[in-house]
């Protein structure tokens, strides 16, 4: 591994990673780390009055200037949305793309949330965490990149309101502090000004980013500070559990800090 931590934050769709994790990942650029911001889907059902494909291209520039921000780099794995399926060619070009990204810890969509594309996404990323080092599945596709060195670290981010789809509390295994980082996760954010528009009219709702100062107020409050995020660690064999994000970024995941690591 190279003495760069290489961060990836793949969800479903364009703004779910500033939602739920765009603190720890501007934290973590801080520090040096590099990150990597992918979405499944380019969000081509997230418009109305107008094509598919149109608001797909909206949203892929959103995503791009958003993590532009904090200096990430972006990329859409080009499945559609309600169209992520837990399925061989679907692993397939999951395992592709972390091989060429070659990440050192995942964070992903959680297991249990109030939507399919979350929960088939996560279940996709778990198990091509898993396939990525293995030489022998292939991916099928001309030139593929080599296997990874070894099984990356996997971490879920919160579900919506840090509940399953029957209300029941999801607790973190640790938290970060992202106070002072939180202005750039709500600029991030406000960058997907046509997600705010269709959730409007979809929903029927506008608290996009009320909604975000709510949750990372709440997730603050529970360990002391003014804005928190939560994570869970993937702890099933053989996946490891190191902590590369809290170590990069310092914490010691209940609000106070460490001595920040120097792998």
């Amino acid at each position: 591994m190279s003495s760069t931590i290489h961060i990836l934050a793949l969800h479903a769709h364009p703004d779910d990673v500033e939602f739920q994790c765009a603190g720890g990942l501007a934290l973590a650029r801080e520090r040096g780390a590099r990150v990597t911001i992918a979405t499944m889907t380019p969000g081509d059902c997230g418009g109305s009055g107008i094509s598919p494909d149109e608001i797909a291209a909206i949203r892929r520039g959103e995503a791009e200037r958003s993590a532009a921000r904090i200096g990430a780099a972006y990329a859409c794995l080009e499945f559609r949305d309600l169209a992520i399926f837990d399925d061989d060619s679907s692993r397939r070009r999951v395992v592709e793309f972390l091989r060429r990204v070659r990440p050192d810890v995942v964070l992903t969509a959680p297991p249990v949330d109030y939507l399919i594309d979350h929960e088939t996404t996560s279940r996709l990323v778990r198990d091509a965490c898993f396939a990525a080092p293995a030489p022998n599945y292939t991916t099928r596709i001309w030139e593929p990149a080599p296997p990874l060195e070894k099984i990356p670290e996997l971490v879920f981010v919160d579900p919506l309101g840090g509940v399953d789809r029957e209300l029941n509390p999801v607790q973190p295994h640790y938290y970060i502090d992202i106070t002072s980082v939180y202005d750039i996760k709500r600029a991030m954010l406000s960058e997907h000004a046509s997600q705010r528009e269709w959730l409007r009219k979809h929903h029927g709702v506008d608290e996009y980013l009320d909604g975000l100062d709510r949750w990372s107020g709440e997730r603050g409050r529970e360990i002391g500070v003014a804005r928190a995020e939560g994570y869970r660690r993937y702890l099933g064999h053989p996946y490891p559990t190191g902590d590369l994000l809290l170590k990069t970024i310092g914490q010691d995941g209940r609000g106070g800090t460490i001595e920040r690591s120097k792998s």
